[in-house]
């Protein structure tokens, strides 16, 4: 079979034509497979802590945060706003923990803030983000690990 000159220069362009629709393809489809993000429970409006001085009511404390995640009542009440942050970096797989939190609002008996407390999971431990103090012992550690197992999917 002979080739005529005027047949190479109408092959040429539809040889680049399939090479740029195979890589278009692989790039759509290496695309969908890239990560995601995973917000879950209670997310945290920027300055929202800083609204909430001590000593402020606990209607006050509604207004700025929203209904809390639960409520204790052990010497006051506790308010616990819970989130997690997850990703994964690939589709179909599992997904990672990037980020745990539990805010704590204490109140006293006549419902006015006496302590805020923002912790997160830092090395397998609860850890105070504001006042910096991992808890040695006492009930607060044994209320927090059920809620952080209560989120978490593994």
């Amino acid at each position: 079979m002979t080739v005529l000159p005027s047949q190479i220069g109408f092959r040429a362009p539809w040889r680049r034509l399939r090479s740029a629709a195979a890589a278009a393809l692989v790039c759509a489809a290496l695309g969908a497979c890239t990560g995601e993000q995973f917000q879950k429970g209670y997310i945290l409006p920027p300055g929202a802590l800083e609204q909430i001085p001590i000593g402020a009511s606990q209607d006050q404390v509604l207004i700025v945060m929203g209904t809390p995640s639960t409520v204790a009542t052990l010497n006051g009440e506790v308010f616990y706003y819970i989130s997690q942050r997850a990703e994964r970096k690939v589709m179909f797989m599992n997904q990672q923990v990037v980020d745990q939190r539990v805010i704590a609002i204490y109140f006293d008996k006549n419902r006015q803030v006496t302590r805020l407390a923002n912790y997160g999971l830092q090395d397998g431990k609860i850890f105070d983000f504001i006042s910096r103090t991992t808890p040695t012992s006492g009930q607060e550690l044994s209320y927090l690990a059920p809620l952080f197992k209560l989120i978490s999917f593994r």
